[in-house]
């Protein structure tokens, strides 16, 4: 095999590994952010109201979470002045 060969193979792993542990690094960094996704779109189980993924009736339903990038939920306003929480909330929910 030639240097050049053994070069580009060499460029190629390791190019390789550092894609795969960017996509590892950017996977973990995520986290449940409450109240700001629309019905039907929420990631799982919510509460009452919800069961599991696409379950939730309400449009930015206090206790449906959607996973976000890490560090951005509280800072996400939606229509009316509402805010992500790291925690469920007691707005918006489902009548019953």
């Amino acid at each position: 095999m030639s240097n050049t060969m053994k070069t580009l193979a060499v460029a190629g792993a390791v190019a390789a590994a550092l894609v795969g542990h960017a996509t590892t690094a950017s996977a973990q960094a995520k986290e449940k952010c409450y109240g700001v996704s629309l019905a039907g779109k929420n990631d799982c189980a919510a509460g009452p109201g919800t069961t599991c993924a696409g379950t939730s009736t309400v449009d930015y339903q206090g206790n449906a979470w959607k996973l976000v990038d890490a560090g951005t939920c509280v800072s996400m306003e939606k229509e009316g002045g509402r805010m992500g929480s790291l925690e469920p909330l007691d707005r918006d929910l489902p009548k019953s």
